[in-house]
């Protein structure tokens, strides 16, 4: 199908709660929305950027140009016919993976909803029709006010639970937390605030039993995860230092990690997303599915991706109120009791946006044809 016209749509949605990492604390979203057409039908992308380069050098501004300057006019008036063909138009592109992500995954939702099948149809190997997830709670001012915070968590049907951790505030809130539910599922996220001087600290939360401990080192680092693997019993997982498949054959090569942490948004697009599974499956590497704020666009696409099979552990997904008050698009996802989300059973992502909302939001729009 010809790509007729590409839209960009920035908007701010604030978070349900404050979500605080070891690089900063957020109360809204800043969000850029990429909408595709072609013959009458609509794909839906999202970025995963944030408004400042602190999980990443992208930001929604770079993405916007990004996107605006170079992605969009490698498609606009070409023949897609499969998002191999984006990937191809892209090849030439370095680095930027959120914003080729975005345009990327706009083109998997336009051509499922072109031939009115579920995008998850596209996915060679799908499993599952409800992916196993759990909930990332971040820093907290006290102890007490991060046991009140889980326990919600826990009363909502949660089965594993995420803490971000840095250091001042690591082994006392997880000594907590393990101690109050103490057969669960329990990993945390340092966010690259660590370094190999802090070896006492990682190896002491080895007596947690934790899942694994995501991105202790610096985050472009594989080299000192590898050493520092060799000296904890915990399962490193690599977050941002997978960039891109190679790097996660860089990383099993090397022995710097045990798990993998897949983003769309951060190895960019579904194909490279599939790419990195593919690898891990034949490495015999459990991965999850991690969370970028995202809304339903972006959280449907990371649904999709969870039913390939070595999506074993709980991810990020997490469901749609745990982020927002009021989506951007519809049907909202929901927690199940067995701590899992369902797949969406729609033509596409599933989804469906809120145009009347999106405009209401909207900050900057763009229309390229």
């Amino acid at each position: 199908m010809i790509i007729e016209r590409i839209q960009l749509h920035l908007i701010e949605l604030p978070l349900a709660h404050p979500f605080e990492t070891s690089f900063g604390r957020e109360l809204t979203r800043l969000c850029i929305l990429v909408s595709m057409q072609s013959q009458g039908a609509t794909g839906w992308g999202e970025s995963a950027a944030f408004g400042g380069p602190w999980y990443s050098y992208e930001t929604i501004d770079t993405n916007w140009h990004v996107m605006e300057d170079y992605l969009a006019p490698m498609l606009l008036g070409e023949d897609i016919r499969s998002p191999g063909d984006v990937v191809a138009r892209f090849r030439p592109v370095r680095g930027h993976p959120m914003a080729r992500s975005a345009m990327e995954n706009a083109a998997w939702d336009l051509l499922a909803t072109a031939d009115s099948l579920p995008l998850v149809t596209m996915l060679p190997g799908s499993v599952r029709d409800r992916v196993p997830v759990g909930v990332s709670v971040g820093i907290e001012e006290t102890v007490p006010e991060l046991l009140e915070v889980v326990s919600g968590f826990v009363s909502e049907g949660y089965r594993r639970l995420k803490l971000k951790i840095k250091p001042g505030w690591d082994i006392v809130p997880v000594r907590a937390v393990r101690e109050r539910w103490p057969d669960y599922l329990l990993q945390v996220d340092a966010n690259s605030a660590y370094s190999l001087d802090d070896i006492e600290t990682l190896r002491a939360l080895d007596e947690f039993e934790l899942l694994l401990i995501e991105q202790p080192l610096h985050h472009d680092d594989i080299v000192d995860h590898a050493l520092l693997q060799q000296q904890i019993e915990t399962a490193i997982c690599l977050d941002e230092s997978i960039h891109s498949p190679m790097h996660a054959r860089w990383a099993l090569d090397l022995g710097a990690c045990r798990n993998v942490n897949i983003k769309v948004g951060r190895v960019g697009g579904l194909s490279a997303a599939i790419e990195i599974h593919d690898l891990c499956l034949a490495r015999g590497v459990p991965v999850w599915c991690g969370g970028m704020l995202e809304t339903n666009v972006g959280r449907a696409a990371n649904v999709a991706l969870a039913t390939l099979p070595t999506f074993t552990l709980p991810g990020d997904i997490s469901a749609s109120a745990r982020y927002y008050k009021e989506d951007i698009a519809e049907p909202n996802f929901e927690l199940n009791g067995d701590s899992t989300i369902s797949l969406p059973d729609g033509p596409g992502l599933g989804v469906t946006v809120d145009v009347r909302r999106l405009e209401a939001l909207r900050l900057r729009h763009l229309e390229l044809c």
